[in-house]
């Protein structure tokens, strides 16, 4: 029916949109990832000496502030992770239906990533 395949055309177009808009969400959890590292993971930047000494202090702000970047990094990388399942996702059931050789879905399937990619 006309009702069912204008229906079908425009979930296509949405699941369209919605993976360029996870897609567009996984560059910008990337970019937070890669501000969240230290400018320098180089040991003199990580560890400040002791005075007279040349041993590191164990007790060292800038050592225990390691963790913390490593942490934050960590939750990104699981944000860009669950982004990437739902962008593969989405995208296998966007070719799926574009797989079915209708002309309207192939071109409801072109304007939902046009649009979203626009948005």
């Amino acid at each position: 029916s006309r009702a069912g395949m204008a229906l079908s055309v425009l979930v296509i177009l949405l699941l369209s949109m919605l993976y360029e808009a996870v897609k567009m969400g996984k560059a910008v959890l990337l970019r937070r990832a890669l501000l969240a590292l230290p400018r320098s993971l180089s040991r003199e930047s990580l560890v400040e000496p002791e005075e007279g000494g040349t041993e590191a202090a164990q007790g060292s702000p800038s050592l225990m502030v390691f963790p913390f970047f490593f942490h934050r990094w960590f939750q990104y990388h699981v944000g860009q992770t669950l982004f990437h399942v739902v962008q593969v996702v989405l995208g296998y059931m966007v070719m799926l239906a574009v797989m079915s050789y209708n002309a309207w879905i192939f071109l409801g399937a072109i304007a939902g990533s046009t649009l979203g990619y626009f948005v």
